[in-house]
């Protein structure tokens, strides 16, 4: 297969499994069901949450072991890990074939955590180097589709498991098993022959390539947000979004098309043996030019640091409380988001799911598209600006829900959604910014194991609180009231605002490197 066309393929085939593996985020959808088929206090569901964050922990072997297996085996590794965590999980608890306990349930539940990162890696490994000089594009664009996710299981959970709530919770873990794994296997053959080729090049066809993909991405982002403020037939929605996902295949589709048409043309002008020794001539010497050209652009990185460097930086250690503090918050709140609902009378649960997951989409998008319309622009903030602006917007977000009200609640969750979506998508550019490429697998899967520090300590203050609460005002282990969460909103509103002190630290330490990126 030609060099151009492979790396459109690999870009859809990211774009695919991105939009499957975020399976983590459908959790708050059925997290109130799961607790009550396993008759569990609001602790123990915390730490079911908190497992599946801990896989994150071990994500540093899937960066590992990318450097030394296949992308397509780490691929398929990951869909395999999430195939057993949820669908043991899905027999124990909905088929009842056997009975498993808590603590079997936890492990179960990192595991499938832990898969995550296994499909994360290949994606990201793959987008970097088969775009190096536009590296924040591609990774940008693929990573908003992971966005989609939550939006895409409760579709589909809509569609075909709407009978009962119980019903739902099982459609949740038995799609979560099967879907990651079958996309996989779809997948990974379009990956095969490009793990790790840096082939990209400056061309016109890359430049109208991502431009048309901006606006595919944009209009399916428009789409997702659309149907989850408007009552659509749950079916109709799903068709829509296959539609918006089988899209992009047409910018590997024209590239081919074009290059066939262009190969046809050179052959009709070869009318001696002279003229394709002179072309040949000329491809080369564009192609040393070409290399030159890469050289001079791929500059943008601060230092290659080896993982097993990385704790002697003082960068790493601010980057990693950044990321413990802001990031992370988001994920939690996230995590907590069907509690919060319930606890406020909404029974709106899979639609505040579906609208974070959609706003989630535009926000790990808008870091790109600005990079790459905007990137020359003087005026254009560097990432660790960037990350503290969302921040700070992150902690209006949290005040704004001490409003007892439904649209506060409803426009906080778009606004967490589309900043923490922003984050995610800047902390993939910052870790390769100030650490580099080379070990980019192994480096940003352990900034990501702040994660699970941030989930335990900061999801059990939660439950602590709402456990209380539920003593004194709640019902059957049940919190009702704004003072629910009314503490743990301030708790983390001030946690994003330590993280959004720390990116400003950051881009102190590093205004020189800043200041010269190209």
């Amino acid at each position: 297969m030609s060099r151009k066309i492979l790396p459109w393929l690999s870009l859809v085939a990211i774009l695919w499994l991105q939009s499957f593996n975020g399976t983590n985020l459908s959790f708050p959808a059925y997290s109130s069901q799961l607790k009550e088929l396993l008759k569990i206090s609001q602790f123990k569901l915390n730490y079911l949450s908190f497992a599946s964050d801990a896989g994150k922990v071990l994500g540093f072997i899937s960066g590992i072991a990318a450097v030394y297996l296949p992308l397509p085996l780490v691929l398929l590794a990951g869909g395999s890990l999430g195939f057993a965590g949820y669908g043991l999980q899905y027999l124990s608890i909905v088929k009842k074939m056997f009975t498993l306990s808590f603590s079997q349930m936890w492990c179960l539940s990192f595991l499938a955590g832990n898969s995550i990162c296994w499909i994360n890696t290949a994606c990201y490994i793959v987008a970097i180097n088969s775009f190096p000089v536009n590296r924040q594009v591609a990774v940008g664009i693929t990573a908003s589709y992971q966005g989609l996710s939550g939006k895409i299981y409760t579709d589909m959970v809509h569609s075909f498991f709407h009978t009962s709530q119980r019903e739902e919770a099982s459609g949740y873990l038995l799609l979560n098993s099967l879907v990651p794994l079958v996309a996989c296997l779809v997948t990974a053959p379009m990956l095969m022959r490009h793990g790790g080729d840096k082939t990209m090049s400056y061309s016109k066809d890359v430049k109208v390539g991502f431009i048309v993909l901006f606006v595919l991405t944009i209009a399916t982002g428009i789409y997702a947000v659309a149907t989850s403020l408007v009552s659509v037939p749950a079916v109709l929605v799903l068709v829509g979004i296959a539609l918006f996902l089988l899209a992009p295949l047409a910018i590997p589709i024209g590239v081919g098309f074009k290059e066939l048409m262009s190969s046809r043309k050179t052959q009709q002008k070869v009318h001696d043996l002279e003229a394709p020794v002179d072309k040949f001539y000329f491809v080369e010497e564009d192609h040393t030019k070409e290399e030159e050209e890469f050289e001079k652009a791929i500059i943008g990185v601060k230092e290659e640091v080896e993982w097993t460097q990385l704790w002697k930086k003082l960068d790493f250690w601010i980057y990693f409380g950044l990321y413990l503090f802001g990031p992370t918050v988001g994920l939690v709140f996230t995590n907590n988001l069907g509690q919060i609902a319930e606890s406020r009378g909404s029974t709106a649960t899979s639609s505040l799911v579906a609208l974070s997951s959609s706003f989630g989409f535009f926000g790990r998008l808008l870091p790109s598209l600005l990079d790459y319309f905007f990137s020359r622009n003087k005026y254009m903030p560097s990432s660790p600006v960037s990350m503290a602006g969302s921040l700070v917007a992150m902690v209006a977000s949290f005040l704004l829900l001490l409003i007892d009200s439904d649209i506060a609640l409803y426009i906080s969750t778009a606004m967490i959604g589309i900043f923490s979506g922003a984050l995610t998508s800047l902390s993939v550019t910052m870790t390769a910014e100030l650490f580099g490429t080379k070990h980019f697998g192994v480096n940003h899967n352990i900034v990501v194991g702040s994660i699970p520090l941030g989930s335990f300590s900061f999801g059990l203050l939660a439950a602590k609180i709402y456990r209380d609460g539920a003593a004194l005002y709640g019902d059957d282990g049940k919190c009702f009231g704004m003072h629910c969460f009314q503490t743990t909103l301030v708790f983390w509103g001030m946690l994003c605002s330590i993280a959004a002190l720390l990116a400003a630290v950051l881009y102190i330490r590093n205004r020189k490197f800043y200041s010269q990126k190209p």
